[in-house]
């Protein structure tokens, strides 16, 4: 659940004055969508498949495909920075996965290269696939390695944001230059 930290803050940073509700929801589900990848473990595609789990649905061609096309159906207003969030939103699953230490790494730049790739620092305690898994003593450890490395740095940047935008409102509203 945690990729859904991210277009959570974006969404909170750019506002419903910009993103309809429809983007924000898609860009929510758009975070955790590159995980319907372990489906194929029941198919019989192995892990290292460039359609296995960290595949290719945590490439970034596969966000921006999926941001165009989820973008054309949606018909914002705003349609370049919809699609923006929209890319975002998903690519920060494969972005936040490379962070991990486990797996076998994540093919962010598949198709056009088949290397799957971590960060150069893997701070992030990697989940457990399965629910039974993550409903344990391990998972605990993920959860409290995500609320340091994602969920804390991301509030701290939309409080940020929500001191400066009020800020700057004060300011304008007393006649003060900044």
């Amino acid at each position: 659940m945690s990729h859904a930290a991210v277009p959570l803050v974006g969404a909170v940073i750019l506002g419903r004055s910009r993103l309809s509700l429809p983007v924000i929801a898609t860009g929510l589900l758009f975070a955790m969508l590159p995980d319907a990848d372990v489906v194929g473990f029941r198919l019989g595609i192995e892990y290292a498949d460039s359609w296995g789990h960290r595949g290719a649905t945590h490439s970034l061609l596969f966000a921006a495909v999926a941001a165009l096309f989820a973008t054309a159906l949606l018909r914002p207003e705003r349609f370049g920075l919809a699609a923006a969030f929209l890319f975002v939103s998903m690519a920060s699953h494969g972005l936040l996965d490379m962070l991990t230490n486990g797996g076998l790494g994540v093919a962010l730049f598949w198709p056009f290269d088949p290397l799957r790739h971590f960060a150069p620092y893997t701070p992030i305690a990697v989940s457990p696939i399965g629910i039974s898994d993550f409903i344990s003593s391990r998972g605990i450890k993920v959860l409290y390695s995500e609320a340091i490395w994602i969920w804390i740095p991301l509030t701290l940047v939309a409080a940020g944001f929500g001191i400066k935008k009020r800020t700057s409102k004060w300011f304008r509203q007393n006649g003060t230059a900044r």
